[in-house]
């Protein structure tokens, strides 16, 4: 009886039609959650907002009740069950006026989406496994910035002290060009007014950092993407189903010694 309503319970909870419900809920409590920021709204329908909110939780818990009776000790093997735990777990904190953080923190429970939606899931993880070479790019980012930097002060610190009197200085206005916000008219142009040539110092920077190692980071993030999404694809199963198949097979394995015996 039990085994009947636990392969029932993770049909439905494994359904399309049940994963887009949640969707669903989540999609619903954030709009709910932001319009809770609106003084009209929360003088108007204060009600329905907080009826709103609590529904949405109750059915958030009574999701993961569910699949924690389903999977067992089994849910905690997936790391996005973990993480849907953990930001209900949270959410579920009292809040009183004293702690308006902890009312803030309600709002993540809209980055259960990552973990509803494959394609997010997918970017996520693609994300996590470039982190690597992410960290190889990232330092020889920084060492750029501090050959740069080192080389703008010594270059233009006595004459625009503002922008390159120091190390620091330097390092951050090198990285406001580096996004080319407002570099020529803001930075570079005053500078070419004292120092002719100082577009060739920033146009090299611009072509090292902006163009070429910040690519290198979208490289990474999408070659490691798409290794995600292939092996997603040619993937057999997912752990959820590796765990219903094996609980058939023990099913099957109980009816066949089951049957033997009868035959004995």
């Amino acid at each position: 009886m039990m085994d009947n309503l636990t392969a029932r319970l993770r049909t439905i909870v494994e359904s399309s039609a049940f994963q887009n419900t949640v969707i669903a809920v989540i999609l619903v409590n954030s709009v709910t959650l932001g319009l809770e920021t609106s003084p009209w709204f929360k003088t108007h329908y204060a009600n329905v907002l907080f009826i709103i909110d609590r529904a949405a939780i109750a059915f958030f818990v009574a999701e993961l009740l569910i699949k924690l009776f389903v999977y067992r000790l089994g849910f905690f093997r997936s790391a996005w069950n973990v993480f849907d735990f953990l930001v209900v777990a949270v959410t579920l904190i009292p809040a009183t006026d004293n702690m308006s953080i902890l009312r803030m923190l309600r709002i993540i429970r809209a980055f259960r989406l990552i973990s509803a939606v494959t394609g997010m899931r997918t970017v996520i993880e693609g994300l996590l496994r470039a982190l690597p070479g992410m960290g190889s790019i990232a330092m020889l980012l920084l060492l750029l910035f501090y050959v740069a930097a080192v080389m703008a002060t010594t270059l233009f610190g006595g004459e625009f002290d503002t922008w390159f009197g120091s190390v620091g200085r330097s390092a951050f206005s090198l990285f406001q060009i580096m996004t080319l916000e407002s570099w020529s008219m803001g930075i570079v142009r005053p500078l070419m007014e004292v120092y002719p040539y100082a577009w060739l110092f920033f146009v090299i920077f611009i072509l090292l950092s902006s163009f070429t190692v910040l690519n290198l980071f979208i490289a990474i993030i999408v070659n490691a993407v798409n290794y995600v999404s292939s092996h997603q694809e040619h993937a057999p199963t997912s752990i959820e189903s590796l765990t219903r198949e094996i609980a058939e097979l023990r099913s099957d394995i109980r009816d066949f010694k089951a049957q033997r015996n009868e035959l004995h």
